[in-house]
């Protein structure tokens, strides 16, 4: 872990474990820790920081994240920025976000419109009961559902938003052990076979006007071309700050 990474793991983990600020943390004595060696040994086994002490920070939002929850990363922000650039001056929307894991995007949406409708949906029940806690204590209110997106269809949106899984199997050898140990799977990994194979089945349901994804840095014009091939209009492929394709969006004719 290069020493920039190793000081702010070891910051984060001194404001949890005694509750002060930065600059008490630096005036003070820290040298009764709580908890120390429990700390210890699960960030030795390579569990993330945000496992341990079951929370992240994003966005400005505090979320509750589990094993049932991908920890959200700063590249999917740029999923909210797209839709809240395109939408900044509408009337209430109705939106849907599918594969909602913490509720991050859900919740963050409603934040910005509170005037919108939005509902978020998850295979998973555990991961709905964690998105609907975040809903609370970052005072949004969403409307929650468990669905399988790939066996079942969803009601008529303005918008859809999604961050499918879109990783390919063929991608595990290049990852950090600690998110291949500790986050879903299944909230991760496609087939290398199918690679496309949550945005082809949202796409094909043409049930929202609009619809924003999160993709994998390397299918840009295959998104683009799919999303064509389906009567999309309007296709746009937005890169992230590092100048990688992260975010397509594309409207219904």
């Amino acid at each position: 872990m290069p020493d920039n990474e190793l000081r702010e793991t070891a910051m984060w983990v001194l404001e949890e474990t005694t509750g002060m600020s930065r600059t008490e943390i630096l005036c003070k004595d820290t040298t009764n820790i709580p908890n120390l060696e429990i700390i210890l040994e699960r960030l030795r086994s390579g569990m993330p920081l945000q496992y341990v002490f079951g929370k992240a920070y994003w966005g400005g939002l505090t979320l509750h994240v589990n094993s049932h929850t991908l920890i959200p990363r700063p590249e999917t922000w740029g999923l909210v920025e797209a839709v809240r650039e395109r939408f900044q001056n509408s009337e209430a929307l109705h939106v849907l976000d599918i594969g909602t894991g913490s509720g991050c995007i859900a919740i963050a949406l409603k934040r910005c419109f509170p005037h919108w409708h939005v509902e978020a949906c998850d295979i998973s029940q555990e991961a709905i009961e964690t998105a609907r806690q975040n809903a609370g204590a970052n005072n949004a209110e969403i409307r929650f559902f468990q669905l399988d997106i790939l066996k079942e269809e969803t009601d008529y949106y303005d918008i859809i938003v999604s961050n499918p899984p879109y990783v390919m199997e063929s991608e595990k050898a290049g990852m950090q052990k600690r998110v291949l140990d500790f986050e879903p799977e299944s909230a991760l990994f496609v087939p290398d076979s199918d690679p496309l194979l949550f945005y082809r089945r949202i796409a094909s349901l043409q049930k929202a006007h609009s619809l924003f994804f999160e993709i994998n840095e390397q299918a840009g014009e295959t998104m683009r071309e799919m999303l064509a091939g389906q009567g999309y209009i309007n296709i746009s492929v937005i890169p992230d700050m590092a100048g990688k394709d992260r975010i397509v969006a594309a409207d219904k004719q």
